[in-house]
């Protein structure tokens, strides 16, 4: 085995790793993003006319 072997396997892992980390936050970004949209849902659904987003004060 030589050393340009090993580097192509960390190569390909590295490459690996990274796909998976976009994956997972582009995932928690969807899930944040479905989640809010249902509650506008269920806030619309019920009936509600002001179903704006309260920002508590600082």
């Amino acid at each position: 085995m030589s050393e340009s072997d090993d580097g192509g396997s960390r190569r390909g892992a590295l490459i690996g790793l990274l796909v998976a980390a976009v994956m997972l936050a582009v995932g928690l970004w969807l899930a944040h993003d479905l989640t809010a949209a249902s509650k506008m849902q269920d806030c619309l659904m019920s009936g509600r006319t002001n179903c704006n987003v309260i920002e508590p004060a600082r």
